[in-house]
């Protein structure tokens, strides 16, 4: 039987010094060898706002440690990722002379701590005092109140220019990956316009990369206008990330948008597409669902291929999983197998939901759960504007940002 560990001892006694941060960066919790590092106690650390229990040295004009860390803690919580800072000077407050600083060094290592949601609950600073490290190159060879030699100034330049160049060369691969983003958010777009949507102000569409991805996925939505005031929506996911997922995500949504145009109903537009995904290469396991609305008869007729299940969210606040008619994901039969294909009323005034897993999927939960904390979180928006219903879901979940996998969602008010 695997031993229950007490993570709280564990923690105290870990020979790296470790801080605890909250997200408004208010230290929450220290270890032992932090408190040794810094010569402080719990009762001066915890709970104060980090840069008031560390400033930068007021005698130091080059000082930057402040504005590094700071920026450091400011990406973590942007991105969800650790953040590592090249080695820095950092002089911490002398605890017996009030005023007074003293020479410090460090190599620092930031990482999130993240709930099942995927906001950063916590943030784990880790630092490493190199000080004496640095002192040392400083005194190699040298007698007490000597001035350093030439080699030993040069030497001690070299370091400290080393280091800011490291921090250079990673501001400048931040900014460069900013850039790439930018481009692949352009693409990305132009790849999911819907022309049909611009006619539907009833429907709002929201797509969100997966937190440190480029911004180009496999996730897409679409709206398609039909003959006789019907309309279909769809959403679908290939599997994968980056830029070959997006190429198969591009060929797949084309071929979903011709085929409900040309065929009678939503299976049969899944039909097409699961013959056309058997000659692309990377579209097996794709999941996809339509649905299309009739406003004349108030009716969703849907089918889904491996896709979860749709909401129909009640203008009383009632939610209802549109599961009726769901088969394999796209090319997992070797044989044309008709696919299913269900209805269900709908009154004016319902919102009808279309999303794909990195909306309700969460590491080490159920998809059951995941559906139970998505209807829980739209019961009390039946009122809500599309747009307002769309921000506030993905809020609600806890992904605005992006989560740990993309998003495509679609809403529509009936």
């Amino acid at each position: 039987m695997k031993p229950e560990l007490d993570y709280r001892s564990l923690f105290a006694a870990t020979p790296s010094p470790y801080l605890v941060l909250a997200p408004d960066l208010v230290i929450v919790e220290v270890n032992e060898a932090y408190l040794r590092a810094t010569g402080r106690t719990e009762e001066d650390l915890i709970g104060q706002y980090v840069f008031d229990a560390f400033p930068d040295n007021p005698a130091d004009p080059d000082a930057e440690g402040v504005r590094n860390l700071k920026a450091s803690w400011g990406r973590v919580l942007a991105t969800g990722q650790a953040d590592v800072l090249a080695m820095q000077r950092y002089d911490i407050p002398v605890v017996a002379q009030p005023g007074a600083f003293e020479e410090r060094w460090w190599s620092t290592v930031n990482t999130p701590v993240l709930d099942r949601r995927a906001h950063v609950s916590w943030i784990i600073h880790r630092v490493e005092d190199v000080t004496a490290f640095v002192q040392a190159r400083r005194a190699h060879d040298r007698r007490a109140g000597e001035p350093l030699t030439e080699r030993e100034e040069g030497m001690e330049a070299e370091l400290y220019d080393r280091a800011r160049e490291l921090q250079r060369l990673n501001e400048d691969l931040r900014a460069a990956h900013a850039r790439e983003r930018k481009i692949a958010v352009t693409l990305q777009e132009a790849m999911l316009r819907a022309p049909d949507l611009a006619r539907h102000e009833n429907v709002a569409v929201r797509y969100r990369p997966a937190v440190g991805s480029l911004n180009v996925c496999g996730d897409w939505y679409d709206a398609v206008d039909l003959a006789d005031g019907q309309f279909a929506v769809a959403v679908g996911d290939v599997v994968g990330h980056g830029l070959e997922a997006a190429t198969v995500m591009g060929m797949l949504r084309s071929a979903l948008s011709a085929a409900s145009r040309a065929v009678t109903g939503p299976a049969q537009a899944l039909e097409v597409l699961g013959m056309y995904a058997r000659s692309v290469e990377g579209a097996l396991a794709t999941t996809a669902v339509t649905v299309l609305v009739d406003a004349r008869s108030k009716l969703l007729v849907y089918s889904s291929a491996g896709h979860p299940p749709p909401v129909l969210l009640h203008s009383d606040g009632t939610c209802e999983l549109l599961e009726n008619a769901t088969d394999p994901p796209l090319g997992a039969r070797p044989e044309h197998v008709p696919r299913p294909q269900a209805s269900t009323p709908y009154r004016l005034g319902d919102t009808l939901v279309l999303y794909t897993d990195g909306l309700i999927e969460r590491r080490g939960e159920d998809i059951d759960t995941g559906l139970d904390h998505l209807k829980e979180a739209l019961g009390d928006m039946p009122e809500f504007t599309p747009d307002q219903l769309a921000d506030t879901l993905l809020e609600r979940l806890g992904v605005a940002g992006g989560g740990p996998d993309d998003i495509a969602l679609v809403i529509v008010r009936l």
